[in-house]
């Protein structure tokens, strides 16, 4: 075979680069289409003197959070020269990542390929389906990486991987992120610098890039990091050990069976364990108080989040906590909002809920033992 002349390489760079500019533009346009998320009050007693916010992240245009992950490493592959014009994009999920990568590589006309454990929900597999994605199942969750390398290299294709590029691909310095967001809508509220953000970790972006926020403004908000049973990441920061490894999570979205490389410790100001009851029932505390039904991450969330607003109420202090609404209910509707899938794993959620409703009615924490 000849080899191309320079001409020819020149051409086929330029048609190449042609294309990336072509894709940049489209994952932006959808970005400038897409309004900001709504920052929600949670009712809490007004003479508590403490302010609970919810960023509802259920309202973009892929349901969660993820959109704005997805978008990010979607805009990183492209400009870091790694997704070409009929690229296979895949990528390791435990699903809602995969739902909105999956909405981007339709956009941009590309396959898209998603690696998950077998017990993803349905209802997450359904949507990646209809956004023109393949979902190929694992018996094994801590296979998922793997297989994802595997099928990458197979098709000539791009495997994303978000459990080491979520850290870096997104601007921790501003540029419309999550936390530059949060802090605009909270500029006119009566407590506008929280005391406290508590977030969960999946990949561990989200909370890498708020605890670098805080720090790159120079702002005195804590970052919390709330962590489901039988993930990695409680012990691994607790004990310094970036190889610790556990079982894995039963809360969709957070916890991972092991350390994962875009989780950064040193910016978290403290990790709380969750029981799954724990997830679950304020979830589901979270509907019949607000009528939002959401998914088991956000009850993770809102766990954390009640301890230290009773936290604050027992030292006397006043100000803001906020938290993240992950993703909608819809998702987990045949199981973790399933009383039938509760009754079938043995789990009970009657004391964590009566621990969410004595702290509605005293500001009073106590999980149970």
């Amino acid at each position: 075979m000849t080899a191309p002349r320079p001409a020819d390489v020149d051409r086929s760079d330029r048609a190449a680069r042609a294309w990336v500019e072509w894709a940049v533009s489209l994952v932006e346009a959808d970005a400038h289409r897409s309004a900001d998320t709504h920052l929600l009050v949670y009712p809490l007693p007004p003479e508590w003197g403490i302010d609970l916010y919810l960023k509802d992240e259920s309202t973009h245009p892929t349901g969660s959070l993820k959109h704005r992950l997805a978008r990010s490493l979607f805009l990183y592959a492209l400009c870091s020269g790694q997704l070409h014009e009929g690229s296979t994009v895949v990528e390791a999920s435990s699903g809602s990542t995969a739902v909105s990568e999956a909405y981007f590589a339709r956009m941009l006309g590309l396959p898209f390929v998603a690696v998950m454990p077998a017990a993803t929900s349905p209802e997450k597999i359904a949507l990646i389906e209809f956004h023109g994605g393949r979902c190929h199942l694992v018996a094994d969750a801590g296979s998922v990486y793997d297989e994802a390398r595997r099928i990458a290299a197979e098709c000539d294709g791009h495997y994303l991987d978000q459990f080491t590029n979520a850290e870096r691909a997104t601007d921790w310095r501003g540029n419309n992120n999550i936390a530059e967001s949060v802090f605009d809508q909270l500029a006119r509220e009566r407590h506008p610098v929280p005391e406290w953000v508590v977030v969960g970790a999946g990949t561990g972006g989200t909370s890498a890039t708020i605890g670098r926020y805080l720090r790159y403004r120079r702002l005195p908000t804590r970052l919390a990091v709330v962590d489901p049973e039988g993930s990695a990441f409680f012990a691994g920061w607790r004990d310094g050990d970036p190889a610790a490894t556990a079982r894995g999570s039963r809360i969709e979205g957070i916890g991972r069976p092991r350390v994962e490389p875009s989780f950064v410790p040193t910016i978290v100001d403290r990790m709380v364990r969750v029981p799954d009851e724990g997830s679950l029932a304020a979830m589901r505390h979270l509907q019949r108080v607000t009528g939002r039904r959401a998914g088991g991450s956000t009850g993770t969330n809102l766990w954390g989040a009640f301890g230290l607003v009773a936290e604050m109420l027992a030292a006397g202090r006043t100000g803001s906590v906020v938290t993240l609404l992950c993703d909608g209910g819809e998702r987990y509707a045949d199981t973790y909002h399933s009383d039938a899938w509760l009754a079938a794993r043995g789990m009970d959620l009657g004391p964590c809920t009566r621990t969410l409703e004595h702290f509605a009615a005293t500001g009073e924490w106590h999980p149970p033992t």
